[in-house]
C-alpha cells in the first residue's frame, strides 16, 4: 500500500507527460484540421501503452544511472516536482520536455542528498537535447523533399490525395505513439525501477515482469493526461511555430517517431556494436524538441519568412527555464519532506530522528520470481472484451440506420409538406387567375351592352332630331320656326355634355386600375377626388391637352393642378411627377 502511494507521484507525472510531450504526436495532425482531437487520442493513448510495455526498458538503465534515487520519499518529491513544472508550462500552452524536467529534478535530489551527479550521463542527455531537434531537422527536411518530388511526379486527384494524407497520418502517428512511450516511459517510472515487484504475468502470447507492469501503469497515466488535457498544446505545436499543410504533418510526425524510435531501440544499438560501430546512447529524448525542429527543417525548406521566430523563442525559453525549475523546487521540496514529514529521502542518510523508508527491492519481496498464470482468465477478459465490441457495434448500427431512417422519413415528409404547399400555391394561383378572367369577362360584358345601349340611344336621338327638324321646315311662322330652333339647340348642347359617357369613362378606368388607386389613397390620403382623377389620368400616360379635354378645363388649369397635385405628393424640384405616380 505504502508502494502505492508513492508511485501516484509518478502518474501524475505520467499525465503531464501525456498532457505535454504526448500532444506532439498528433499535434500537427491537429492542428492542420486533418484528424479530429477525440480520434488522434484513441490513436495514440493505445501505441504509447505499447511502447512503453515492450520497448521501455532501454532508456530508463541511463536515467536512473544519472542519480540512482535510492529511497521510495525521495522517488515521491522527484516525480511530482518535475510533473508540477511541466504542468505549469503546459497550463501557459508553452510545450516543454518532461524529460528535462525529470533531469532537472533528479540533479536537484544529488544536489540535495549530496549524491554525485554522473556528469558523463548528464552530458549524454543533454546532448539528446541539442542533437534530437537537429536530428529532427535533418530528417524533416529530407522526408519534405522526397514527399513534395513523390506528389509533383505521381499528379494524383485532390480528392484521392486527402483520403492517402489521413491514412498516412494514422499509420505515422501510431508509429510516433509507439516510439514516445518507449523513449520517455523511462521519464514516468524510471525513479521506481529499483522498487519494481519481482512478479511475472503471464498471458501466453506474451509476459509482463515486474518493470513492465510499472511501465503498463505509466502509460496508461500518460493516455489519461492525452485525454484531458492536450488539446491546446496540440494547437499549439500544429500552428505556433509554422502553419502546416497536411503533407507537411505526415513530414513532422514521422520525422520526431524516427529520431525517438532510434535513442530507444536496443536492438538497433547492438546492431551497431556488433558492426564494431559506436553504440546509439539509449536516452529519453524530449519529443517536443524534436517536433520543433522538425517543424523547423520544413520552415527551412519552405522559406525562412514562413517561420514564426517569436513562438519558437518562446519555446526556447521554456526549454531553458524548464530543468533549472524542476531542480530549484525539488532541492525545496526534499527539505520540507525530510525535515517536515521526517521521511528519509534517501538510504544513505543517518536515520537518526527519520522515520526510515524500507526500499522494496528482491530480498525484501521474495527470493524468487513469483510468476502468475493469467492466461484462462486473459482468454475470458479478451472474449469479454470482443463480445461486448460486437454488441456495441451491433447497436450502433442498429441506431445508425434507424437515425437514416428517421432522417429519409423526415425529408419525405419535408417534401410532401413542400409538394402540398406548391399545389396549395398554383390551386390559389388558379383561383386568382380565374377571378380575373371573370372581371375582364365582366367588364367587357359591361361595355358591350353599354354600347349597344348607346347605339341605341344615338339612334333614338337622331331620329328625334330629324322629326323636329321636319317639323321645323314646315313651319311657316317664322316666330315660332326660331322657338323650335332654340329648344332644338338646347337639346343639342344638353346631349353634348356627355355626362353618362364621361362617368362610365372614370368608373371602367377605376375599376382597371383599383389596386392603384387604393395604394394611392393609402399612400395619400389628403388628396381630393379630383386630384386622384388626375392622377389616374396621368397615370395612363394621358398629355395635358387630353386630361383638359376630359375634365372640361383649360390646360392652364390642368398645369395647376398637377402643381398642387406635385405639393400634396412631396415632390421635389426635378422629381418627374408622371414618373413618381407610374411607379406607384
Amino acid at each position: 500500500m505504502l508502494f502505492l502511494i508513492f508511485l501516484s507521484s509518478g502518474l501524475f507525472l505520467g499525465w503531464s507527460l501525456g498532457a505535454n510531450d504526448a500532444a506532439n504526436i498528433f499535434g500537427s495532425a491537429v492542428g492542420s484540421k486533418m484528424m479530429k482531437f477525440r480520434k488522434a487520442a484513441i490513436i495514440a493513448s493505445i501505441f504509447v501503452v505499447l511502447g512503453a510495455v515492450f520497448q521501455g526498458k532501454g532508456t530508463s538503465d541511463t536515467l536512473s544511472s544519472l542519480g540512482a534515487v535510492d529511497a521510495l520519499a525521495g522517488g515521491f518529491t522527484v516525480s511530482p516536482c518535475a510533473a508540477v513544472t511541466v504542468f505549469v508550462m503546459t497550463r501557459y500552452a508553452i510545450p516543454v520536455s518532461t524529460s528535462q524536467a525529470v533531469v532537472g529534478a533528479i540533479v536537484g535530489w544529488s544536489a540535495f542528498t549530496g549524491h554525485s551527479t554522473d556528469y558523463n550521463v548528464l552530458v549524454k542527455i543533454v546532448s539528446t537535447w541539442i542533437s534530437g531537434p537537429i536530428l529532427g531537422t535533418i530528417f524533416a527536411a529530407l522526408l519534405f523533399l522526397v514527399l513534395r518530388w513523390v506528389l509533383r511526379k505521381s499528379k494524383i486527384h485532390i480528392i484521392k490525395l486527402d483520403s492517402y494524407i489521413r491514412i498516412a497520418l494514422i499509420i505515422v502517428g501510431a508509429f510516433g505513439a509507439y516510439s514516445l512511450g518507449a523513449n520517455n516511459i523511462a521519464n514516468v517510472m524510471g525513479v521506481f525501477v529499483n522498487s519494481a515487484p519481482n512478479l511475472i504475468l503471464d498471458f501466453g502470447l506474451f509476459s509482463l515482469d515486474g518493470v513492465q507492469i510499472l511501465f503498463l501503469i505509466g502509460g496508461i497515466a500518460i493516455a489519461a493526461g492525452i485525454f484531458t488535457y492536450s488539446e491546446r498544446v496540440m494547437n499549439t505545436v500544429g500552428n505556433g511555430i509554422l502553419s502546416l499543410t497536411p503533407e507537411a504533418a505526415i513530414v513532422v510526425v514521422l520525422s520526431q517517431a524516427l529520431v525517438l524510435f532510434i535513442f530507444s531501440s536496443l536492438k538497433l544499438s547492438g546492431l551497431l556494436i556488433s558492426l564494431g560501430l559506436p553504440p546509439i546512447p539509449l536516452v529519453p529524448v524530449s519529443s517536443t524538441q524534436v517536433v520543433v525542429g522538425s517543424v523547423l527543417g520544413i520552415g527551412i525548406i519552405k522559406g525562412a519568412r514562413e517561420i514564426k521566430f517569436r513562438a519558437l523563442g518562446e519555446i526556447a525559453l521554456g526549454w531553458i527555464t524548464t530543468p533549472v525549475a524542476a531542480g530549484i523546487l525539488t532541492y525545496f521540496m526534499l527539505f520540507f519532506v525530510q525535515n517536515v514529514f521526517k521521511l528519509q529521502v534517501t538510504s544513505s542518510i543517518g536515520s537518526g530522528d527519520l522515520d526510515p523508508i524500507p526500499i522494496i527491492n528482491d530480498s525484501q519481496i521474495s527470493e524468487r520470481v513469483k510468476e502468475i498464470n493469467l492466461i484462462l482468465p486473459g482468454i475470458l477478459v479478451l472474449s469479454s472484451v470482443i463480445i461486448i465490441v460486437l454488441i456495441f457495434l451491433f447497436f450502433r448500427q442498429q441506431k445508425l440506420r434507424l437515425k437514416a431512417e428517421n432522417e429519409l422519413l423526415q425529408q419525405q415528409n419535408n417534401h410532401y409538406k413542400t409538394q402540398k404547399a406548391l399545389n396549395g400555391l398554383e390551386v390559389s394561383a388558379v383561383q386568382l387567375e380565374n377571378d380575373l378572367l371573370s372581371v375582364k369577362l365582366e367588364t367587357k360584358r359591361r361595355e358591350y351592352i353599354n354600347t349597344a345601349l348607346n347605339i341605341t340611344s344615338q339612334k333614338d336621338f337622331l331620329q328625334t332630331i330629324s322629326n323636329r327638324l321636319d317639323e321645323i321646315r314646315k313651319t311657316q311662322d317664322t316666330t315660332l320656326k326660331n322657338s323650335l330652333l332654340n329648344e332644338l339647340i338646347l337639346l343639342l348642347k344638353q346631349k353634348m355634355n356627355f355626362n353618362s359617357e364621361t362617368e362610365e369613362f372614370y368608373a371602367q378606368i377605376e375599376l382597371i386600375h383599383k389596386d392603384f388607386k387604393q395604394k394611392l389613397s393609402s399612400s395619400f390620403p389628403g388628396l381630393t377626388e379630383q386630384e386622384k382623377r388626375l392622377s389616374t389620368l396621368l397615370h395612363l400616360n394621358l398629355s395635358s391637352k387630353e386630361i383638359s379635354t376630359l375634365l372640361g378645363i383649360s390646360s392652364k388649369s390642368v398645369e395647376i393642378a398637377r402643381y398642387r397635385l406635385r405639393k400634396k405628393l412631396n415632390l421635389k424640384q426635378g422629381e418627374s411627377l408622371i414618373q413618381f405616380i407610374q411607379n406607384l
